[in-house]
């Protein structure tokens, strides 16, 4: 009769998931990006055909058409890539506009140099509508989520708030959305970096203190996390 033989360590171990190589993640982000939008597809040729044509253009003109081509080709292949980064971005906020903690996802897709409050700072359990928090060199800015006619009191109350506390502070406002006088969320991150500093680094951190010092942070109704509500940040740089 047949022992059993007892179960080794590594067989009852779960088997670990590999990660994605870069190939791999390269490819789910195309395929993401090309369901959100089928004409990327064509972009990205068009850009590859172009580069690749003005490489064998100049390379000609040096007498030298071999190496135009190399180099067009692999201009040609980072400049696809480029467009592929960009539609991706916009594909990655596209599936996520609308929802609660949108706008707070377009603030987690910023550089260094800000200090981003992962939940809202204020809302409105009712309508759901949203202002988050960032702290950077330009000062503090509230980003707003929901219609315009309905948040603007929510984030002027917060404002004002902010003077109180802050008085000599920088305060910017940008409210998200696609309503006139709106910032879409993918070019939230842009509109920011675009801030002049007035701020030094030392004073940032002493503000981020102080605004950390005033209380826990409001409770979260029911149905809305919005520090789940993300983009891979990797996809939408078309790593």
């Amino acid at each position: 009769m047949a022992k059993n033989t007892p179960n080794t360590p590594s067989d009852r171990a779960p088997k670990k998931a590999k990660k994605p190589n870069s190939f791999q993640q390269m490819l789910q982000v195309f395929q993401m990006t090309r369901r959100a939008d089928p004409n990327v597809v064509w972009l990205m040729a068009l850009v590859f055909l172009v580069v690749v044509g003005l490489g064998v253009l100049v390379g000609a003109l040096l007498d030298n058409w071999i190496t135009g081509l190399i180099v067009g080709i692999l201009l040609g292949v980072l400049g696809a890539i480029l467009v592929l980064s960009r539609r991706a971005e916009r594909a990655a906020f596209s599936q996520i506009e609308g929802q609660p903690g949108a706008a707070g996802a377009a603030l987690n897709t910023l550089r260094r140099g800000w200090i981003v409050e992962e939940q809202p700072v204020a809302m409105n359990p009712r309508t759901q509508d949203l202002v988050f928090r960032a702290v950077g060199r330009p000062g503090v800015v509230l980003v707003s989520e929901g219609p315009a006619s309905r948040v603007r009191p929510l984030i002027e109350s917060e404002r004002k708030r902010l003077v109180r506390i802050l008085p000599n502070v920088p305060i910017t406002v940008i409210e998200t959305g696609r309503e006139e006088g709106q910032t879409p969320l993918d070019k939230v991150a842009k509109r920011m970096q675009k801030l002049k500093p007035e701020l030094t680094k030392v004073e940032v951190q002493a503000i981020n203190k102080r605004l950390a010092s005033l209380g826990p942070r409001l409770p979260i109704p029911k149905g809305i996390d919005p520090t789940r509500i993300r983009p891979d940040r990797r996809a939408m740089r078309g790593r």
